[in-house]
């Protein structure tokens, strides 16, 4: 079966989010343009990665090629939730990015989970063989709307431990600081 790779040159969304309660979310990025809407899934830690480089691309291709690069997108804020039915076409394995000099536009290619390793050559190339892929091309300001969400939303979860940095739990947290002493959230508030 051959390679589908899903392409968005001008979005009219992408977005990270999130369907579940903190501790038991999923995370996905969606892409939207007209009538047609993708979904894949990846998890927390791909999010965070995805919009930390992000942020670094964007300060390279500031410096590298004097793209105008905003510091923020609060023009661009969205805070919608995901578009429903979340369809998931694939999970998320390998993510690229890149910048098209021609286009002035970010792209962020993320490759399907595959039993074989990828090849780099695989990422941001049309070739007939390969994992699926869903490649999205972003304005410098698009792709710093998306970071900011992005970050937003990693940060959603559950607080952390002002110990051990853990995620809590609503019905309590075992912190290693403690050696194993179980403090519940309803001693604390007492």
């Amino acid at each position: 079966m051959s390679r589908v790779i899903h392409v968005f040159r001008e979005p009219d969304r992408f977005v990270a989010g999130t369907v579940g309660q903190p501790g038991e979310r999923s995370f996905y990025l969606q892409a939207s343009e007209q009538a047609r809407t993708v979904s894949v899934s990846l998890e927390k830690q791909q999010v965070s990665v995805l919009a930390e480089r992000l942020g670094s691309l964007l300060e390279e291709i500031q410096r590298q090629f004097g793209a105008e690069v905003p510091d923020s997108a609060a023009e661009l804020l969205d805070s919608d939730p995901l578009e429903v039915p979340i369809d998931e076409e694939f999970r998320v394995g390998t993510m690229g990015l890149g910048w098209d000099a021609e286009a002035s536009a970010v792209v962020i290619e993320l490759l399907a989970v595959t039993e074989e390793e990828v090849d780099e050559s695989v990422v941001l190339d049309d070739a007939e063989e390969g994992p699926d892929a869903l490649r999205v091309f972003l304005t410098p300001t698009a792709a710093r709307a998306f970071a900011e969400r992005a970050d937003r939303v990693v940060n959603a979860g559950r607080k952390p431990c002002p110990l051990c940095s853990e995620p809590l739990d609503p019905a309590g947290h075992i912190c290693p600081r403690q050696n194993g002493y179980r403090r519940d959230l309803a001693e604390s508030e007492e």
